[in-house]
């Protein structure tokens, strides 16, 4: 027993350093975000009263919700078409696949948000092409508004979207769908009653993973909404640095962190439900 104690003192050593290093640049941080939120300009909860009576405040958080949850959904369709497809293919072809996946993630959020500039402005690439076409008359508005922050969005997230639900497809048997096949159920019966149930777990790590990102986003608002467009990243440092309201902008990253945290907690609490009826069944 002793030697156990001190083996278990042991690792508690290993472990403090870590421990407190995240305390002294993550935990600390967050603490004094959250003390001013109550505090500035003066102290009490009128920080927070404004997510009640503050149509500005109301507003941009309705338009971070609805742009996220849109980016989510997009990201999960596609995301999910390349998964299947890349689940599915051989070794070699799999290979290329997730290459062509990753290599965005290689470039610069800077320099794909101005490149979605350039492609969507109104003397852009799609404009240009769509007029030469004769399908519209004037160039459309596809930058600089809501729909091009979540065409950059969504091109950014995709990836994210790929590689958890990848990995979860990666983990079923194709003799479980062979085996289907075998008893005479159709391809779509296949996916619908096999594949898509057991790709579920991935879809949904996908669809917190994507969700929680696109919470923080502020490059590629600020770039291709133009300033037209607030997200909440966006708000929190126009009030910061700009209108230096420290109590507004620190009450809006202490309700982020919150949301962040509710949204693992359901994600948790979703899992250990599954895991239950998974048993039971």
């Amino acid at each position: 027993m002793a030697m156990a104690a001190q083996r278990q003192g042991g690792w508690w050593l290993l472990i403090l350093p870590a421990f407190l290093l995240m305390t002294a640049f993550y935990v600390t941080p967050i603490l004094q975000v959250l003390a001013i939120s109550f505090t500035e300009p003066q102290p009490g909860l009128q920080n927070y009263e404004r997510l009640f009576t503050s149509e500005s405040v109301q507003r941009v958080i309705v338009t971070t919700l609805r742009i996220c949850t849109i980016t989510t959904v997009l990201a999960l369709l596609l995301g999910y078409v390349l998964s299947y497809k890349i689940a599915l293919a051989d070794e070699r072809a799999r290979r290329w696949w997730i290459l062509a996946v990753l290599v965005p993630l290689w470039i610069s959020v800077l320099v794909r948000a101005f490149a979605w500039v350039t492609l969507l402005r109104r003397q852009g690439l799609v404009n240009e092409t769509l007029m030469g076409a004769g399908l519209i008359q004037e160039p459309l508005a596809l930058v600089w508004n809501e729909f091009g922050i979540i065409v950059g969005m969504v091109h950014y997230m995709v990836p994210y979207a790929v590689l958890p639900m990848l990995a979860s497809m990666r983990e079923i048997d194709p003799r479980l769908l062979a085996a289907a096949r075998g008893l005479g159920a159709p391809r779509g019966t296949v996916f619908f009653r096999v594949f898509l149930p057991l790709s579920l777990p991935g879809l949904i790590a996908a669809g917190v993973l994507v969700f929680i990102f696109s919470l923080g986003f502020y490059i590629t608002p600020a770039i291709l909404g133009g300033g037209k467009t607030l997200m909440v990243a966006e708000w929190i440092g126009l009030q910061i640095l700009d209108l230096i309201r420290w109590g507004l902008g620190t009450m809006m990253a202490t309700m982020l962190v919150v949301t962040i945290l509710v949204t693992l907690a359901i994600f948790s609490r979703v899992v250990n439900l599954r895991r239950v009826f998974g048993s039971g069944a």
